[in-house]
């Protein structure tokens, strides 16, 4: 396909240069049907690129097609994630990957990590798709090395692109406007309004509002250790509403031989808590504020064919309030603010074909502030070195880095409110990663690919310095990962079959100093947080694509994922005290799991189908009787239908989620909604 497409470029190049030539000697007569002689033309083209470790990608239609409201949601049709969500539309979504835990995730939004010092887990329920343009899901890291070092930080991460104006010709503005109504009394308005400023530059600006009441009814089920049903209750889950507000606007614009933009984004919520359902009490009256605001930018210029450089800068404040008004337990009211400073700087360098050497340096600044009495009140300065490179001989490409991190907190010891000491704790880490892909023959339909990393992630300031949990002499706690796999695919353009993929991953991941929360003194009373905990994982991912177009102007395309994780927890039961533990699966890992999702495209009808999986699991790693999770599954059904009208494209939806109303708990004792309808008009100009 290359040599075809650089045959085509040196065609079309010696008729423009012909064509020169006849316009600048019109004097010299040349016949039409006689033989021309011209010069050497060299061609020069960049090879596309290919990842080492291909990524799990969602994104254009196919991301608009699942119906998810939130990036949490759409990440549950990825191989190896697995979804912690708390119900209810407001309910916190957190996401681990392959086992390791959530803080190990790292998410990026436009190439600049979220970040949170406090607690390190990112709710991905704050973030819409409207805005979206593709997710994409890298195990280790992410294949391309021209990135900050932040990027290499991370035993997986998540990368949200959101989505960057573009116009039709002789066009300079595009406005969508999308509402979206049903169950829960859901009212969620959006708009996107993109402006073209000039032949360089471009604007966008996207403000959406949530509302919902989150009551739901729903069916919760207890059995003893026998198997006999101790009691069916139906009720109607309450304090999960929702009221959030979120603005985000950017600027975009090209310069000689590069790119760069600037973005703001600002979220303003209100929440309830709905809890666990324990000890006969079904409602509670938690609620939750959270204020998050930040501004970034990135440049990126290419100041020869051998020299590229890319700076990203960043300012975040994040504000969250707490309350418990039940005095009958403990009343807290707490506040919390959060600030960070980032400035990253990679430098790339091309020495010789096919060999790219890249160097990032960050640094990275964040304090937090609480109410609590005798806080710390922490900052941490991190400072992060990256060396990559990059080199292809022939059909293999193989990658390695080396990152270096130091990090230096500084916190108080406070009595009454008073300082009485400042303290101050260093941390060098040297961790490498290598990656290998190789491809057995010159089409490109056979993969093999493998790669090693050790990375570790500093602990939040929450295990450090929580008040009477926090353990300031805590680790960081590390995590090991061997990856295995291969990829295979068949791509058409026409036929009946239009494309064919597979890949199968298989991996093996350990992770000690694990900071786990352990009872201390008589008594389960009160807890402190040690580097106790050892985990070992092994597990295979698959997925699979088909495309088919079985008759004019239909087209048929399935995506299907399974996961089997072993996922065994190898704490000494010396440390942790004899629970019944040791190798035993952890909580909420399921040895199986899995997506399906099947399209069916008619001119302008759409049908999706969508269904998740998740089998047995333990909610402790206990794995006694008394804490077995039955599996449990949904089904989703979609259909969409898009015509124009007076010069506006528009585009209806109508959704039944849970389609067969599978009651469920992802948490225990957090019930889950049942059937839910939602509708969606959209209208673009």
């Amino acid at each position: 396909m290359l040599k075809k497409i650089l045959l085509f470029t040196s065609l079309l190049c010696s008729c423009c240069l012909a064509s020169m030539a006849q316009v600048k000697t019109e004097s010299r007569h040349v016949s039409l049907d006689s033989m021309q002689h011209l010069s050497d033309v060299t061609v020069y083209a960049q090879r596309p690129y290919q990842e080492v470790i291909p990524a799990q990608t969602l994104n254009g239609r196919r991301l608009e097609r699942l119906g998810s409201n939130s990036v949490a949601d759409a990440l549950r049709y990825f191989a190896g994630v697995q979804l912690k969500d708390y119900g209810g539309v407001g309910g916190v979504k957190t996401v681990d990957i392959r086992s390791m835990g959530t803080n190990h995730m790292g998410v990026f939004y436009d190439g600049i990590q979220l970040g949170n010092a406090q607690n390190g887990q990112i709710d991905l329920g704050k973030f819409s798709l409207d805005n979206i343009e593709s997710i994409t899901l890298y195990n280790g890291q992410k294949s391309e090395i021209f990135q900050p070092a932040r990027d290499f930080g991370s035993a997986g991460t998540i990368y949200i692109k959101t989505k960057r104006p573009h116009f039709a010709a002789g066009k300079r503005y595009n406005i969508d406007v999308t509402m979206r109504t049903g169950s829960f009394g859901l009212a969620n308005p959006s708009v996107r309004w993109e402006q073209q400023l000039g032949p360089r530059l471009s604007a966008a600006f996207n403000a959406e509002y949530t509302y919902a009441t989150g009551q739901y009814h729903f069916t919760l089920r207890k059995k003893y250790s026998d198997g006999l049903l101790a009691w069916d209750t139906t009720a109607v889950r309450k304090n999960g509403d929702v009221r959030a507000l979120r603005l985000e606007g950017g600027l975009f614009g090209l310069i000689g031989q590069g790119k760069w933009n600037a973005k703001a984004y600002y979220y303003d919520s209100e929440r309830g808590i709905p809890g666990a359902i324990v000890n006969n009490v079904w409602k509670n009256s938690q609620r939750q504020w959270d204020k998050n605001f930040f501004v970034q930018g990135s440049w990126q210029k290419k100041f020869s064919s051998f020299y590229e450089v890319m700076v990203n800068a960043k300012y975040a404040r994040d504000w969250m309030r707490y309350l418990n008004p039940d005095t009958t337990l403990m009343y807290i009211n707490n506040k919390f603010t959060q600030h960070e400073i980032y400035v990253s700087m990679a430098s790339k360098f091309t020495p010789v074909d096919n060999w790219d050497i890249d160097l990032s340096v960050d640094y990275q600044c964040n304090t937090l502030q609480a109410s609590l009495v005798n806080f710390a009140r922490p900052t941490r300065n991190s400072v992060l070195t990256a060396l990559a490179t990059a080199y292809t001989l022939g059909r293999l490409k193989a990658e390695a880095s080396l990152l270096y991190t130091m990090a230096n907190d500084r916190y108080s010891a406070r009595n009454n409110g008073e300082t009485v000491k400042h303290y101050s704790k260093y941390l060098n880490k040297f961790t490498p990663a290598v990656f290998v892909c190789y491809q057995p023959w010159e089409e490109p339909d056979l993969q093999v690919r493998a790669y090693y990393k050790r990375i570790f992630r500093m602990p939040t300031f929450n295990d450090l310095y929580y008040t009477d949990i926090g353990n300031a002499s805590l680790k960081p706690e590390y995590a090991s990962q061997l990856n295995l796999g291969l990829v295979w695919q068949r791509l058409r353009q026409q036929g009946l079959w239009r494309g064919v993929k597979l890949s199968v991953d298989g991996y093996y991941n350990w992770v000690t100093d694990k900071i786990i929360a352990v009872p201390k003194g008589t008594g389960q009373y009160r807890w402190m947080m040690m580097n106790i905990g050892k985990v070992r994982i092994r597990g295979i991912d698959v997925t699979a694509m088909v495309q088919a177009a079985p008759v004019p102007d239909v087209l048929l395309d399935a995506n299907l994922t399974y996961t089997y994780q072993k996922a065994q927890d190898y704490t000494d039961p010396a440390d942790y005290g004899d629970g019944g533990t040791y190798k035993g699966q952890i909580a909420y890992i399921p040895w199986h799991s899995g997506s399906a999702t099947v399209h069916a495209g008619w001119r302008n009808l759409d049908v999706n189908y969508s269904f998740i999986y998740t089998g047995e699991r333990y909610h402790n790693s206990s794995n006694i009787a008394a804490n077995h999770e039955q599996p449990w599954y949904t089904s989703d059904l979609s259909a969409s239908y898009s015509w124009r009208w007076l010069g506006a494209h528009i585009k209806l939806t109508a959704e039944c989620n849970n389609l067969f109303n599978q009651q469920y708990e992802v948490i225990l004792n957090y019930p889950m909604p049942g059937r839910n309808y939602k509708f969606t008009l959209k209208l673009n100009f």
